[in-house]
């Protein structure tokens, strides 16, 4: 393939990629999308169990985590939940709401990336695969305005390409296997931006401890549980796991837990349980204090906790037990204090905290304020959603606002 121009040349054909192709190309420019794997947005479609969670009706930026936490207002206003919401009506793409707002494909995550390339393919954007990206050069402004980068690219061969405006949309490190890397970073190393420390976020967490042995013989159960960790508290399902425990209440906890925190869950979220122990020791004091509890908790967890935290007093009928033993017990029921000895890290993790910092970033246009030309969009950038649809409403904000300045 000879040496082609382009107006914009964008790097990952993944959600924000893409959304900023179409969004460019709608308003004249020449589009170009290179995706080194074999299929574009990967991620979309194992999002959300194959079902996409596309966006939520409720997005505020407190649903976003970055060292500058006013970064994302501009982009989310300039394309909110809503914009989105019509696209995917306009497709006739047919979607349903669930828990926490949140809105998924009914059928198929694979609508929503065929509506995406269906406008890319409408506007005139175009998108290649296996294509990767091995070199990239700053040219000289002043001898071809319209020329800034140069790429040298690897496909079925070798081959150079120029452009006025680069556009980076490589995700980051998370899920390794869909592609994700840290090829967004080295960029922009090279253009000498900073960035701010990297770490898995929404991922499963692990034990090493006597927890450990615990988790394992409970894999599989879940119970809506309040997990807390450095002043956020999130209310949702924990699900024990062979190494540790996931689920949604999990996943959103670990993006403000830090090595060495811990974590402190409440069984029963909805009760003062020490209290309410108390008071069952007067209404059923025949009563062992598994019986009671095994209405409210799996049984399985019950045994668990007998072993922990009673085992002396498996058979003790309730009316011999103290008011204030039961009220410690009610205690580590409402505030079960535990220590992960890691997570399942980028292997795992959904999205990567941290990235190319928002200070070195315009969070009108997403253009390097010190790199003309240079753009950086969705989750490369130091900006990242909690769990529900709050990421890819970031990637088609910010795909966005780079898609109307490029």
């Amino acid at each position: 393939m000879p040496s082609s121009h382009y107006d914009v040349i964008i790097l990952g054909a993944g959600a924000s990629g893409l959304f900023c192709a179409f969004t460019a190309a709608q308003r004249g420019r020449r589009v170009l999308v290179l995706e080194r794997a074999n299929k574009v947005g990967k991620k979309i479609l194992m999002s959300g169990g194959g079902r996409c969670n596309f966006t939520n009706q409720v997005v505020e930026p407190g649903n976003f985590i970055s060292a500058n936490p006013h970064f994302c207002k501009s982009a989310l206003k300039r394309y909110t939940q809503w914009d989105f919401i019509a696209l995917v009506e306009r497709h006739g793409i047919d979607y349903e709401e669930r828990k926490h707002t949140q809105l998924f494909c009914t059928d198929s995550a694979r609508d929503i990336v065929d509506m995406l390339l269906d406008e890319c393919a409408a506007a005139g954007a175009e998108v290649r695969t296996h294509c990767d990206v091995r070199q990239i050069t700053s040219l000289n402004p002043e001898a071809s305005p319209a020329a800034r980068y140069q790429l040298a690219v690897q496909g079925q061969q070798a081959f150079q390409l120029s452009c006025e405006s680069l556009v980076v949309a490589t995700g980051a490190l998370s899920v390794p296997t869909l592609g994700g890397s840290g090829f967004g970073y080295d960029i922009a190393r090279q253009f000498g931006l900073p960035l701010t420390e990297r770490r898995a976020g929404l991922v499963p967490f692990t034990f090493s401890d006597a927890l450990k042995p615990l988790c394992e013989r409970l894999s599989g159960l879940a119970v809506e549980v309040r997990a807390s960790c450095n002043g956020q508290s999130f209310l949702e399902n924990m699900l024990f796991t062979h190494r540790g425990m996931s689920g949604p209440v999990m996943l959103q906890i670990s993006n403000y837990w830090h090595p060495g925190d811990e974590l402190v869950i409440d069984l029963l979220p909805d009760r003062d349980a020490a209290d309410w122990l108390t008071q069952a020791k007067r209404d059923q004091g025949r009563s062992r204090l598994r019986t009671v509890l095994s209405p409210v908790l799996a049984k399985g967890l019950v045994n668990e906790l007998q072993q922990l935290w009673w085992p002396e007093r498996d058979d003790t009928p309730l009316a011999e037990w103290s008011d204030r033993q039961l009220a410690a017990i009610g205690q580590q029921l409402n505030a079960w204090h535990l220590k992960p000895s890691g997570t399942e890290g980028y292997r795992t993790a959904e999205v990567t905290l941290g990235g190319v910092d928002t200070a070195a970033i315009s969070s009108r246009t997403m253009e390097a304020t010190s790199q003309p030309g240079l753009y950086f969009i969705g989750e490369v950038l130091d900006v990242t959603g909690h769990l529900g649809g709050f990421n890819f409403q970031w990637a088609w904000s910010s795909g966005h606002c780079a898609g109307l300045a490029v």
